[in-house]
């Protein structure tokens, strides 16, 4: 397995190299759940470039070679998974290019079919609302400019939401993932009711854990517009000169919600595309063992100041970061 650097603990493993080659040497059905955002596919290439390693999955040429390289990953995330567990995939509609007049590419249709292809359905869509100044100025796409709408706004862009498209691997899920005290903590940015949080933890019967039923309907939402945009691990440092894209790492709140209602503690949270760490750093936090391959050596180097954070709030609970001022300092 050709690996540039592994870290291995008592409640992570991450390595810096392929995820292809990492996956190959992992056991049949040893992951309850993964998570993850591949690399935006484009239909000319080139749009979400990370760096010029051809073992990048974002250096495919065009969007049909980039769904014949995606294909391998989500294969053998297939042969990982136990029968009857989830996968989770961020993803998002993908422009054609950024000229100002272009269209819109099903990006989450064709990765539903993909694991169609190999034994998972789609159970859950999330749709996670944007800002969309907050997204021009991040993306700078043209279509999403002011101008547009003053000069024509037959070629007007949109904030398209973000996704997380769920699916569950074909077969009987042995382990049953399970919430005797119902869901305890809450990941977002709206006001928890005063009159609901003395039911936290409620021992009696769960259709009485009013603080539990309250988190269930953000999270059972197709709609997530309670999410911290900027609640992020620290990034910026990650960044050098290969980068042609603005890093950002999934929100922390998306982990969160979909770590807990899919996996039991102590299980197991595999991410191929692991970036600084957030989907590992996340499982490690609820208490499950995140497992992560990252290609990018700068990207694996901040995954595991990262993670390193993580394991030392596990220790001592009052040393854990803050999130926003370590991202702002960074």
């Amino acid at each position: 397995m050709a690996v540039t650097e592994q870290i291995m603990t008592d409640h992570y493993a991450v390595w810096n190299g392929d995820c292809i080659e990492v996956m190959a040497d992992l056991p049949d059905e040893s992951i309850h759940f993964s998570i993850y955002s591949p690399p935006f596919a484009t239909s000319t290439g080139g749009l979400y470039v990370y760096s010029s390693s051809e073992r990048d999955l974002s250096n495919c040429t065009n969007y049909n070679q980039f769904f014949e390289h995606y294909d391998y990953v989500v294969k053998d995330i297939a042969r990982l998974t136990l029968p009857g567990r989830l996968t989770a995939v961020h993803c998002t509609d993908i422009p054609s290019g950024n000229t100002g007049k272009d269209h819109l590419i099903d990006f989450p249709g064709d990765i539903v079919k993909l694991h169609e292809r190999h034994g998972f359905y789609m159970v859950a869509r999330h749709a996670i609302w944007k800002e969309p100044l907050w997204v021009r100025n991040r993306t700078l796409t043209k279509n999403l400019a002011h101008k547009t709408i003053v000069d024509d706004s037959s070629y007007a862009g949109v904030a398209s939401a973000d996704q997380l498209l769920i699916f569950r691997k074909v077969g009987h899920n042995a382990i049953p993932i399970a919430h005797p005290r119902g869901l305890r903590e809450y990941a977002g940015e709206s006001q928890v009711p005063h009159d609901v949080v003395h039911y936290k933890g409620h021992q009696g019967k769960q259709t009485e854990n009013r603080f539990s039923h309250w988190i269930w309907r953000q999270y059972a939402s197709s709609i997530w517009d309670d999410i911290r945009m900027q609640r992020v691990l620290p990034f910026h440092q990650a960044r050098d000169d290969e980068d042609e894209k603005h890093v950002h790492p999934l929100q922390l709140d998306v982990i969160d919600r979909a770590i807990a209602l899919r996996t039991n503690p102590g299980e197991v949270v595999f991410t191929p595309f692991m970036g600084v760490g957030s989907e590992v750093y996340a499982a490690v936090m609820a208490g499950r063992k995140g497992l992560g391959v990252e290609l990018k050596s700068s990207y694996y180097r901040q995954a595991v100041l990262n993670l390193e954070a993580a394991a030392r709030s596990r220790i001592d609970p009052a040393s854990q970061p803050d999130l926003f001022g370590m991202a702002q300092a960074a």
